[in-house]
């Protein structure tokens, strides 16, 4: 976390520190990505930053942070109202992360890289730091799904979608982390989706 000094500089400072971070992570592996840059960007000295921030690492997490926190925001009130048949709520829910990717594309990037599967340490902490947050709107996203159809019970079938959708997630990244154009890999993430869901909804819905 950042230093008490951090919160106490003008706001615009202080948001262009944020947005130089930001845009440095996102284009950069966290290995990579250059303190240099980040203050030159910002307009501030290095020793300033470090002021602020105990060390790199202690700034990638406060960034990493923010922006999880801004996706959870932008999406939280979308996925309240998301009801009814699982299948139809985890689309739904993938098209509202997406079109809050779209709004925020150096955001987007930063996600993607910094949660692409490797074997960092610093993927290590990222993973032990957020996997209860992911979990936490899992368990929300599905509070209302509907369950009578289904030939499982409501929790054995849960679990399996959370196998599925993080795996899913997990080779999607992977295998497109090329691509820039965010409408394209949200019309690949659901076309493919949509497929995979299919599959399972035969697997699970008695009425199938």
């Amino acid at each position: 976390m950042p230093e008490a000094l951090f919160h106490q500089i003008d706001s615009e400072k202080r948001e262009r520190i944020i947005r130089a971070g930001i845009a440095e992570f996102a284009d950069q592996s966290y290995n990579e990505a250059s303190t240099n840059a980040i203050v030159q960007a910002a307009g501030i000295s290095k020793g300033s930053l470090f002021k602020y921030f105990a060390d790199k690492e202690d700034l990638y997490f406060y960034l990493l942070d923010e922006v999880v926190a801004g996706l959870i925001a932008g999406v939280s009130t979308g996925a309240q109202a998301l009801k009814g048949d699982v299948f139809e709520v985890i689309l739904r829910y993938a098209e509202l992360e997406f079109s809050w990717h779209m709004e925020h594309p150096v955001e987007y990037r930063f996600l993607k890289r910094a949660f692409a599967p490797d074997a960092s340490d610093i993927h290590r902490k990222t993973g032990e730091r957020y996997g209860a947050v992911g979990q936490s709107m899992f368990d929300h996203l599905l509070s209302g799904m509907e369950t009578g159809r289904l030939r499982w019970d409501r929790e054995r079938t849960a679990r399996l979608l959370q196998w599925f959708l993080q795996g899913f997630n997990e080779e999607f990244v992977r295998r497109y982390a090329a691509c820039e154009s965010i409408p394209e890999l949200k019309e690949r993430y659901i076309s493919e989706i949509s497929q995979y869901m299919e599959m399972i909804r035969k697997g699970v819905d008695t009425d199938v």
